[in-house]
């Protein structure tokens, strides 16, 4: 859903699925593993129906920007056949995780709330708070009451029909503010329906890209505006610390993984993954330092 724009978190998907793919391989020599990618904003080339696990991207722009057009039909029945094979279960269930712009067309298409502009970009290294039932849900059960991800975006998701996601077999994982209300009205994470997880921020975001988009002066300037000189130093200590954007890049989607293939396995005569381990810091070491000068000069935008 990038529409055709080179940024940091394609780079970072791309990663993230050859991980997994190297995960599975290890666990089941043999097993063929393949990524296809579409960009249905700028091609309207159709959404393959036969992949098993979707990663839906960001934007940009806004998600009203397709309205009627057939990518956005397209993508909706694809949400509505993924949610259908979920139900039904077995070998042939489907699984979809939706980042950001993807977030925002999912609610949209089911109505789960209102999908309005900000008053301002939010943007950087933010805290994403989880609710009792997102504490409780495998995507973000690691993370206890608070986890650091980062966030770009010109729209928010505001005043959920919790009647409607539970008609749908939805919960809510994770809001803006602890309150809901003190630091944001925004919902940042959804269990959809079965088969369909959703998340506002970007969990894909590595050290190695946001440190590429803060090292820009003009975002660095843009952001010590908005939020301030402390503030802008704190989020660069945060890109240090092994317990916060690290573990969220190393567990949120490989997690979500993981966990969908488990959910196959069997179905396919594949042995299932085991737990990821939780120790992230070694991605974010000496060596992720060494790989920025090459990623700085990739776009940096996610």
């Amino acid at each position: 859903m990038n529409n055709g724009h080179v940024n940091q978190a394609m780079r970072c998907l791309r990663g993230i699925a050859a991980t997994f793919f190297e995960r599975v391989q290890t666990h089941n020599p043999g097993v063929l593993c393949e990524i296809v990618e579409v960009s249905p904003r700028d091609t309207n080339v159709p959404i393959p129906t036969d992949c098993d696990l979707y990663l839906s991207s960001g934007g940009p722009g806004s998600p009203f920007d397709g309205e009627g057009e057939p990518w956005t039909r397209d993508f909706g029945r694809l949400v509505d056949g993924v949610v259908e094979s979920a139900i039904r279960g077995g070998a042939d269930r489907r699984a979809l995780f939706a980042i950001c712009y993807s977030f925002e067309l999912v609610v949209h298409h089911y109505r789960l709330a209102d999908v309005v502009p900000r008053a301002d970009r939010k943007f950087g290294v933010m805290p994403v708070y989880t609710t009792p039932v997102g504490q409780q849900h495998p995507l973000l059960a690691p993370f206890g009451d608070r986890l650091f991800a980062f966030e770009h975006r010109n729209w928010e998701a505001v005043n959920l029909d919790g009647h409607r996601l539970g008609s749908l077999g939805g919960k809510l994982l994770a809001l803006e503010s602890r309150d809901g209300v003190s630091k944001g009205r925004a919902i940042l994470g959804l269990q959809v329906a079965p088969g369909v997880e959703a998340v506002q921020f970007h969990p894909e975001a590595d050290r190695a890209g946001v440190m590429a988009w803060v090292a820009r002066p003009e975002q660095a300037a843009a952001f010590k505006a908005t939020y301030g000189e402390v503030t802008y130093q704190a989020m660069l200590r945060t890109l240090d610390d092994p317990r916060r954007l690290a573990r969220t890049y190393a567990l949120v989607i490989p997690g979500w993984l993981g966990r969908c293939f488990n959910e196959i396995a069997a179905h396919r005569g594949y042995a299932e993954l085991p737990p990821l381990e939780d120790a992230p810091c070694s991605r974010f070491g000496a060596h992720c330092r060494a790989e920025e000068a090459a990623r700085a000069r990739e776009v940096p935008r996610l």
